[in-house]
């Protein structure tokens, strides 16, 4: 093996660590970005799981799918490529569960499916609010694996949070009443679209200053509330027959991921 090659394959391998351990990442999206810093030191699995994903860029051209009012964001299971029906984002095998962290305004945990605490794969969400008592206790706790870093990013999440809604998928230029025109030409402008995560600090240690609130409910009993909580349900579809962009989805969609 030459020097010219050995360096190369050197450079290689400290560029594929750096993505590997990387702790802040930039959500790039239709409505803004926003900063995210990941828990590497706490919640590693999750992490690195996150990144493999970001690092593949399967994250590119997502859309925030579900938006439920002063609850939660959800995104991460949906690609737009320029056509309808949308691309379900293809997964890895799910992850173990590290419910460490409390679902505060702010943090972002990974969604999964009802009563399997181990099945996280590609979808996250955003807390909007304190959730702690709704989402920490049930389903062995949600794994909470990063937060936003400044007041200003949470305003992007605000601004995306009180957009119109279509049966919870958060659209702009239209209104509640044109959602149940089926006669609309199905446009993917009007979906909030991630159009990339990108790592910009690779510092595995930029955490250690942070102060999340340990889970502290785990196996307790929920509170009530009344949207329904962030997990992947078989149980039916996410869009309704009207809804106008989405008429030609709700064949597709089988599942709701949260």
């Amino acid at each position: 093996m030459n020097i010219k090659f050995k360096v190369v394959c050197i450079t290689a391998l400290l560029s594929t660590s750096s993505a590997a351990f990387a702790t802040i990442v930039e959500f790039q999206t239709s409505q803004g970005s926003f900063q995210v810093n990941l828990f590497d030191q706490t919640t590693p699995i999750t992490v690195k799981n996150f990144l493999r994903y970001v690092d593949q860029g399967m994250y590119s051209d997502s859309i925030i799918h579900r938006s439920l009012p002063n609850s939660v964001l959800q995104g991460g299971g949906y690609k737009y490529e320029g056509n309808i029906p949308l691309d379900k984002i293809a997964t890895y095998t799910p992850i173990k569960n590290e419910p460490k962290w409390s679902n505060l305004r702010g943090t972002i945990a990974m969604a999964k499916l009802p009563r399997e605490p181990n099945s996280a794969t590609s979808q996250w969400y955003f807390n909007v609010t304190d959730n702690s008592t709704s989402l920490d206790p049930g389903n062995g706790g949600y794994t909470v694996f990063g937060q936003v870093t400044s007041e200003q990013g949470m305003a992007v999440i605000d601004k995306i949070s009180n957009l119109e809604r279509c049966e919870n998928v958060p659209i702009i230029n239209y209104t509640a009443e044109q959602c149940n025109d089926v006669d609309i030409d199905p446009d993917g402008s009007n979906l909030i679209a991630v159009n990339s995560i990108v790592i910009i600090d690779s510092d595995p240690t930029t955490a250690e200053n942070l102060a999340p609130k340990a889970n502290t409910l785990i196996d307790t009993q929920p509170k009530p509330v009344p949207n329904p909580v962030p997990d992947e349900s078989s149980s039916g579809s996410m869009f309704g027959g009207g809804l106008f962009l989405f008429a030609a989805l709700a064949r597709r969609f089988k599942q709701v991921q949260r």
